[in-house]
């Protein structure tokens, strides 16, 4: 069973699992969450309400398909709040201090550096571990580190998605960090590693593709550090 941010510690039982699973996959409809938790929708409404009224959740209404427009439901301001950002705004101002005095690159070696660091200790415990167990042991380091991660596989994809930035504002303003994130997750599973979503792109997550091939790992594809930094 997955643990709840300690953020949702007010929020226990099927309240706080509606706002981790809001915070997965929004916008979600009352109907869509309850077929998640088996209960009914007008269960997950009243919750809804009540996380309405504390202000951590909002309602629109959404064109899906045929017919009337339907509620659904995301997250407020407030209710992101409620999930780890590991001291996000001092994290960027100190980051803005060291590229404004020694410049941008800087930035980049010293994520670099902490990423690296990671990736030797879990090279060296993983020595002998397939592609699955390494990517296991990087959702486990991630998840510790506030991101909400998890992996999935589909034929000759491994996917990994990281449900919450717990840098966010400072990977806004310095995608090198997320440049240095995905140096290291080629250095640990040994496989081509592409981008597929982007939380401050404004998706729901972070999310990457591994490519899986018969020996388990391929040659990194050159462009993709340099994809990732087109913003700078």
């Amino acid at each position: 069973m997955e643990s709840l941010s300690p953020g949702l510690a007010g929020h226990k039982g099927l309240r706080g699992q509606l706002l981790l699973e809001l915070k997965r996959a929004q916008p979600l409809t009352a109907s869509e969450l309850g077929a998640r938790f088996a209960v009914s929708a007008n269960a997950v409404r009243r919750h809804l309400k009540e996380l309405e009224s504390e202000g951590l959740v909002l309602y629109d209404r959404e064109q899906r398909g045929q017919g009337a427009p339907t509620y659904v439901y995301r997250l407020s301001q407030d209710g992101e709040k409620l999930f780890p950002r590991r001291y996000d705004e001092a994290l960027t101002d100190v980051l803005r201090f060291v590229a404004e005095t020694n410049g941008r690159e800087e930035v980049h070696r010293i994520f670099a550096e902490r990423f690296r660091a990671h990736a030797e200790h879990l090279n060296a415990r993983l020595a002998d571990a397939n592609l699955e167990e390494r990517v296991s042991a990087v959702v486990e380091l991630l998840s510790g580190q506030g991101f909400m991660a998890d992996w999935s596989r589909d034929q000759g994809t491994v996917r990994i998605e990281e449900h919450n930035c717990a840098v966010q504002a400072a990977a806004a303003h310095f995608p090198e960090i997320c440049a240095a994130e995905a140096d290291f997750l080629r250095q640990v599973l040994k496989s081509d590693v592409r981008r597929e979503e982007y939380i401050p792109d404004g998706c729901n997550s972070c999310r990457y593709a591994v490519s899986v091939t018969d020996s388990g790992s391929s040659e990194p594809h050159a462009a993709t550090d340099s994809e990732l930094r087109e913003e700078l």
